[in-house]
């Protein structure tokens, strides 16, 4: 080193921009490991079939940053733990629990999920997709998110936004239309139905599908060949492929703050209830609300009731007693 910058070495500077050992992170909810120019960071809970809360949003984020200031790490490979599910989405219990009763905590959980998307896009290293079983909602937003996705042969990919009371928006309405078609798109987050693999990979939502216990071979063999490239010309060609995405990801905040507000509705309640009480949604009846004078958009009427007795207000249409004094509101 020149002599006019010896003593402006900073300890701190190098243990942010060199990379950290996994250790060092004590992570919780997803694994990371290190190895041969490869990271590879897993969502390790198999027994919610890899749903991510904020917690794995952020950890995930920081694992992310690692692999961006690690000139060991070439590739970085994301996947599910066991083999039953890569990821599915947004854990449906914290969706039930917390935003029902706190919509604008989903607008500050939000700025963690579409970092850790950010990231993935923007690593300047390829990011594969290691697909070990069902890829649903955010799970497959992620899938979307990397650059390279290999599957095992009983994956099965689905988007269901509108049958839980959400909006698949946060990646697959931006991204699925450029990567399948816009008419395959509609009928992922429209219909909502489930393709398998194969389907897929015929759609070019994957590319390639392996027998199961043939997956990681497949994705090293990917890995290698990826790691034998020029590390700048692999940065630059990530961004070109990345633009028209980042067009599309425009429309990503306004996504944020519609759901912020609708999370607090009938419909993300009714949906989710029926998801974790594993009963059907009542789809049809709440259209009568709303087709017979009243509005789906409330689950007991719309808070437009007083009590005469306590002066309690903006009680639901439908109550027929003051949820505060018990009295009966004419």
């Amino acid at each position: 080193m020149h002599e006019k910058f010896e003593g402006l070495k900073d300890e701190r500077y190098y243990k942010i921009f060199r990379g950290k050992e996994p250790e060092e992170y004590n992570f919780q909810d997803i694994m990371y490991e290190k190895k041969d120019w490869v990271a590879y960071i897993t969502l390790n809970r198999p027994q919610r079939y890899n749903a991510y809360t904020g917690q794995e949003c952020y950890e995930m984020c920081q694992a992310l940053e690692d692999v961006i200031m690690d000139d060991n790490v070439a590739v970085v490979v994301i996947t599910g733990a066991g083999d039953k599910a890569f990821c599915t989405g947004g854990d449906a219990g914290s969706y039930a629990a917390i935003y029902p009763e706190r919509p604008h905590e989903f607008y500050a959980w939000f700025t963690y999920y579409e970092r850790m998307l950010y990231l993935m896009r923007t690593c300047g290293k390829p990011a594969i997709a290691r697909i070990n079983g069902v890829v649903a909602g955010g799970g497959n937003e992620i899938n979307l998110a990397c650059d390279i996705s290999i599957a095992a042969d009983h994956s099965r990919f689905i988007q269901p936004g509108t049958r839980t009371g959400s909006v698949s928006a946060g990646g697959a309405t931006q991204w699925l239309p450029l990567t399948i078609g816009d008419k395959r798109c509609r009928w992922m987050v429209m219909v909502g139905d489930e393709i398998d693999a194969q389907t897929a990979k015929d759609w070019g939502l994957i590319n390639e599908v392996v027998p199961y216990d043939k997956l990681d071979e497949a994705v090293d063999n990917v890995a290698q060949k990826l790691i034998d490239k020029f590390p700048d010309c692999m940065r630059y060609t990530k961004v070109q492929c990345n633009f028209w995405g980042d067009l599309a990801w425009n429309t990503f905040e306004h996504n944020r703050d519609w759901l912020s507000v609708h999370y607090a509705g009938a419909e993300p309640i009714e949906g989710f209830s029926a998801f974790l009480e594993k009963r059907k949604v009542d789809y049809r009846g709440m259209r009568q609300k709303s087709a017979d004078g009243g509005s789906h958009m409330y689950t007991h009427g719309a808070p437009l009731k007083h009590c005469s007795q306590c002066g309690a207000t903006y009680m639901p249409n439908e109550f027929e007693h003051c949820g505060k004094c018990g009295a009966k509101i004419d």
